[in-house]
């Protein structure tokens, strides 16, 4: 199952912003940074909160309801109280919109 999936156009992301990307019964961050665009597992590691309404800086995504702080590209934890890192996931842009890779 490492088959490509349309999650949107590029253009309905903001940079240094993310979107929310329910598929089957998982939910992703989609994140568009001046690195470019990324993707990671939805909800904090720390307690089921959805980074949606984090805040986005530069490659970093800080967790609304404990702060806690993730690496965008590697979905590492960098600051306390996560120590869970966030999985992520390949993504592509081809004709304006932004392509997920959701593998086993």
């Amino acid at each position: 199952m490492n088959e490509w999936i349309r999650v949107c156009r590029a253009d309905e992301i903001e940079e240094e912003d993310l979107l929310r990307w329910d598929h089957g019964d998982h939910s992703y961050a989609i994140y568009n940074t001046k690195k470019g665009f990324y993707a990671t597992d939805g909800y904090c590691t720390h307690e089921k909160q959805h980074l949606e309404e984090g805040l986005v800086i530069g490659m970093t995504v800080e967790c609304p309801l404990h702060q806690g702080r993730f690496d965008i590209a590697t979905g590492k934890a960098l600051s306390p109280p996560v120590c869970e890192n966030l999985k992520t996931y390949p993504i592509i842009l081809k004709d304006g919109s932004v392509y997920i890779q959701l593998g086993n």
